[in-house]
Formats: C-alpha cells, structure tokens, sequence
C-alpha cells in the first residue's frame, strides 16, 4: 500500500489532567447538586437559570422562533428515522418455552431499560440531528422515561430552539438545560432536580466523553466515542468531486477529525486532493474543516479492493463508504465486517445518514467498531433469561450440578442442589 497523503498520527494525550479535571466536577455534583450545576452553568455558559428543567412554555416558544420549513424538514426526518427504529424493535424476539430437556422450561424477555438520558452537544454547532436520533429509538425501545439535556447557547439562559424543536418531535418526556461532564454526573448520580437514569446515551467533547467513562457502572452509556471519522474505499469509477466533498462533510466536525481514501487509481488520489483544496477555498467551515484535512487527512493507494477491505477492517471507521464500479459493490460490502455504518455506491453520501434517510449516527470510533455498532433501538433493550422447572427435571439436574459445585470446591452451591433431592424424596 503507497501512502499518497500522510496523516499526523493520532497521539495518546496525556489525560491525567483531563481525569482530575472530570473528576472533580462530578465529585462537587454529588456533594452540591444543583447549586454545583447552577455554577458550572454561570462559569461556563453564562446562563444564569435557576430551575434547570425545560418548561412547556418554553417549548411552545421555540416552536414560534424556528420557521415552518425548518420544522416540516425535522418532521420529515423523525419519521424516517422512526420507521427504522421501528423496524428493527420488530425483529428482536422474545424466546419462549424452549426446553433442552424435559421438564426444564427456558426463555428471554426483552425489556426496555427504565429511563435515559439523551445527550444532545450544543457547543460548536446545535446538533438538533442527534436529538432525532436518540429520543426516537428510545420511545421505539419502550422506554418510559426518556430525558434530554444540552448546553444553553452562549452568553444565555436557552437551548438552541430548532434543538428544542428536535427534542419535543422525538418525543423527549423531560428536557433539561446543562451541559458538560456535570450533566453526566448529574443524570448518573442524581441532585434534587434530576431524578438520575439507567442509561446514557449520545456524543459529547472530551470532557462528556470522559465523565461517561468515569460513570460507568454507575450508570449504563452506550460507547466511549473520540473524534469522527470517515474512510472511503473507491475505485477509478469513482468521481473525486463527491468523494472530496464527503471527506470535507467529515472534517468540519472538528480539527481532530480523519477523512481518510483509500483507492485502487492513482488518478483517483490526485484529482481528490486537487479537489479538495477546491472546495476548500468557497467552504465556510474552512478553518476547522482545513486544519483537520491537513493534520489528519489521509490519502493511500492499495493494490487492488482486496487490499482495501483488508485495511478497512482493520482500522473499523466510524463511517465507511464503498465509491467502486457497481459490479464490485456485492463483493466488497459483503468482505467488510468492521464499521459503524455503511453507505453503499456514489449516490449514498455519509451526511444522509448524518440527518435523514433512517440509520442512527451516534456511532462508534477509533476502532470500537471491532466489537460494537452504533445507537440503535436495541441499545435501550435487556435480553434477560429465565428458567422454569419440573419434580422431575429438577431431580435429574441436581446430581450433576451436585458434582460440578462440588468439583469447584464451591459446597454452598452444592448443597443447595442437594437439598432439593432430599426434600423431593421424603
């Protein structure tokens, strides 16, 4: 494989400072509640609410602040999305009366997790999407609370209404104004406005990231995400153009986000680069998109679309578009096993995943695609199992479990196998 741009490595930063940092915070808002976060929320937002819980006035009131095409287009997108999720709720089944032997009864039930919390980011851009997708696969899931919380737009005391908006379509039952690793301090241990949840949910800054990982156990999340990612996988077929357009979709997010080809034709590699520099120039997010493409953008040409499935398994982005001559699409969407979603041929573009055609994209980073997918409606569902047994069963299976117990050095748990045996036989 020939490197034809090469990417600054992505380095382990020192984040013991991070940690303390995180720490803290999530110490002092469990000792102070909400006197803690009325501060965070003064110090860092300038918002200078008391009452940190979102009311229906103010939600009717960001309805009359975002236009009527704008919410007509996030009515369109929930339903889309809500399909989906719906959709897939239909194909996790409960398991019923299976029986490995006679007079043992097994099953699972598939239980929704009691409640949730939806973390919406609100710092850079109001990322009103990811409202959609998590409070709709949510109420999909059955879940009987489900809350929300974003940072308050800068310098005031509101959410970004279109968020609101977001937030009252996916049908969102408790909305709250904060933000940063306090809200998930506060949603996983609770103060005396915020009952705490079961599970939290959704992408966030190092800081939200951090204070996830330092809850968990606590409290349930979905992933540890990092910085987003897209790698291309295309062929000469491909038109540079699209492909340029969608590594720069890609790296606006943020200065540490990778937008990474990997193509077969060099020609490919040359016009996505001249390409980019393009659409560089006319871009308005050109100084974080720029600064991400230059540090972290990566160009590689690969043998043949053998050699860059191999690749893309290996790194397991975020996002992975196959761009490659329609006759190879089956072969090579079929090979590839680790990713967080899939956008299949030069007419899906990664951003309509981002908003619109159905498919979540909360999903997961740096390489956690080896062993996980994306926010789904699965992911606020419990299989939990149960058994059921006759005189007899329990007569037949407590001698081995007697002997297993027992080969363990374990005679507590033999005993009680035992004596269900005695007792049956008196």
């Amino acid at each position: 494989m020939k490197v034809f741009k090469k990417a600054g490595e992505r380095t382990e930063k020192d984040r013991s400072r991070l940690r303390k940092t995180v720490g803290e915070i999530i110490e002092r808002v469990i000792k102070e509640g909400d006197d803690a976060l009325r501060e965070y929320n003064r110090s860092f937002d300038g918002c200078e609410r008391e009452s940190l819980r979102i009311g229906a006035d103010e939600i009717r009131r960001a309805y009359e602040k975002v236009s009527s095409s704008d919410i007509d287009d996030i009515k369109k997108a929930a339903a889309n999305i809500k399909a989906f999720a719906e959709a897939q709720r239909r194909t996790i089944g409960e398991l019923r009366d299976f029986s490995p032997a006679e007079g043992i009864i097994l099953g699972h039930r598939v239980i929704p997790v009691g409640s949730c919390c939806c973390y919406v980011p609100g710092g850079g851009y109001p990322l009103y999407s990811t409202a959609l997708m998590l409070g709709i696969p949510a109420k999909a899931a059955g879940v009987k609370r489900v809350t929300a919380c974003s940072p308050v737009m800068k310098g005031t005391s509101e959410i970004n209404p279109k968020t609101l908006v977001a937030m009252d379509t996916a049908g969102i039952d408790e909305i709250y104004a904060l933000g940063g690793a306090q809200a998930i301090g506060a949603f996983s241990y609770g103060t005396e406005q915020i009952k705490p949840v079961d599970l939290i949910v959704g992408p966030g800054n190092s800081f939200v990231t951090e204070a996830k990982r330092q809850c968990y156990g606590k409290v349930g999340i979905d992933f540890v995400a990092g910085p987003s990612e897209v790698l291309v996988i295309a062929d000469g077929n491909a038109d540079p153009e699209v492909i340029a357009a969608d590594l720069l979709a890609q790296s606006e997010h943020d200065r540490e986000a990778k937008g990474i080809l990997v193509t077969t034709d060099e020609i490919v590699a040359a016009e996505v680069l001249k390409a980019v520099e393009r659409q560089l120039e006319i871009l308005e997010t050109r100084e974080i998109a720029e600064a991400s493409w230059r540090y972290y953008g990566e160009i590689l040409i690969c043998d043949d679309l053998d050699e860059a499935v191999s690749y893309a398994n290996r790194y397991a982005p975020e996002h992975l578009e196959v761009n490659v001559a329609r006759e190879e699409e089956e072969a090579v969407t079929e090979a590839l096993v680790n990713y967080g979603s899939l956008f299949i041929g030069g007419n899906t573009a990664e951003v309509f995943g981002d908003y619109a055609s159905g498919t979540n994209h909360t999903l997961p980073t740096l390489g956690a695609a080896r062993y996980t997918g994306g926010v789904w409606v699965g992911t606020f569902l419990k299989t939990c199992t149960y058994q059921k047994m006759s005189p007899e069963a329990m007569m037949s299976i407590a001698p081995l479990v007697s002997r297993l117990a027992e080969g363990e050095g374990l005679a507590g748990h033999a005993r009680a196998a035992e004596i269900r045996m005695e007792k049956a036989k008196k």
